[in-house]
């Protein structure tokens, strides 16, 4: 699951006001889509990663924009079309999940590391059978992490390390990387063009998040990512990272957000708190931002699609969102 999550160099998670809507360990009633929402999907077909939303009343030369991301991709992967750029020309203002100029604080950085760590005693030996947590164990003593390190941290801010090549470097924390940062990339073109740039969310809510899903659940998502790396390793199949940039490269959105349905089938209803929860959380804010301040948004791609994606509830609004093709 770590395309939903930019964690610090990979996280990214609803301002203050979304946390009302959640219920600890994850019990809450799943929302149904909106009783219109088929009518509203993108569909396999609409291949767009950027989007123009407009409603009925706006000046559509005065439009905001939605643009997917993925929050680390390969050097050699990164691409940005001139479409996104003149986008971030058109809009007042920037706004990413989180402000990635967030991730660069250290102090912000080092306040966070205590919400890292599991409550009370638990560890990640505690929550799975010997033979899975032995597997995850050499798993990330085979990238130079040994387990010593790690027993503590929360099971979802390991799962986005796997898969990850621990030494492509970060983009977000300087120096030479193998990797790019679809957020740093846009935030210095946005700050170039000396456009403000915000955050729908923070990261002390996106942190909390992983509270609400119950550490034995976390931990058998861990494994299932493990196991999954490892086979792709071994050619038997496409990693999921693999798998996710290919999809975005072919700028699939319907099939970036299906693919998040499917793995997270059994697991309770973390795509419900993780991906809907969220979706809903912004789309208000930006019906409300819509007329007064034209913004471009850059939100993880898997949040476009599906009957509850962004695209979806803001079509259901009585919005216009239409693709905006290279």
């Amino acid at each position: 699951m770590r395309y939903l999550l930019p964690f610090f160099v990979f996280l990214g998670l609803a301002n203050a006001r979304p946390a009302t809507g959640l219920h600890a360990q994850g019990t809450a009633p799943a929302t149904p889509p909106p009783a219109d929402a088929a009518f509203q999907v993108p569909t396999t077909e609409d291949t767009s990663l950027l989007w123009r939303i407009t409603s009925p009343d706006s000046d559509t030369a005065r439009a905001s924009y939605l643009f997917g991301t993925i929050h680390l991709i390969p050097t050699e992967d990164y691409f940005l079309e001139s479409t996104v750029v003149r986008a971030i020309n058109d809009a007042d203002e920037v706004y990413f999940e989180i402000d990635p100029r967030d991730m660069q604080d250290p102090t912000k950085m080092m306040g966070l590391m205590g919400q890292i760590k599991m409550r009370g005693d638990t560890s990640l030996q505690d929550l799975l059978p010997q033979a899975r947590y032995d597997s995850i164990a050499e798993y990330f003593s085979a990238t130079g992490m040994p387990m010593f390190f790690l027993e503590k941290m929360k099971p979802m801010f390991l799962s986005a390390m796997v898969g990850q090549d621990m030494s492509a470097g970060n983009p977000l924390m300087g120096g030479d990387s193998k990797m790019k940062s679809y957020e740093l990339e846009l935030s210095e073109l946005a700050e170039a063009a000396d456009k403000p740039i915000g955050g729908l969310e923070t990261m002390d809510f996106q942190l909390a998040l992983f509270d609400s899903i119950p550490y034995s659940v976390q931990a058998e998502m861990l494994y299932r990512a493990v196991a999954t790396d490892m086979a792709g390793e071994m050619g038997e199949t496409d990693s999921e990272f693999e798998e996710m940039v290919a999809m975005y490269r072919r700028h699939a959105v319907a099939e970036m957000s299906q693919l998040i349905t499917d793995q997270s089938a059994g697991y309770g209803n973390f795509e419900e708190l993780l991906v809907v929860r969220r979706n809903e959380s912004w789309v208000p804010i930006i019906t409300e931002r819509l007329a007064a301040t034209p913004t471009l948004y850059a939100v993880g791609a898997g949040h476009l699609g599906g009957e509850r994606g962004v695209i979806a509830l803001l079509r259901a609004g009585g919005l216009t969102v239409e693709p905006v093709y290279p």
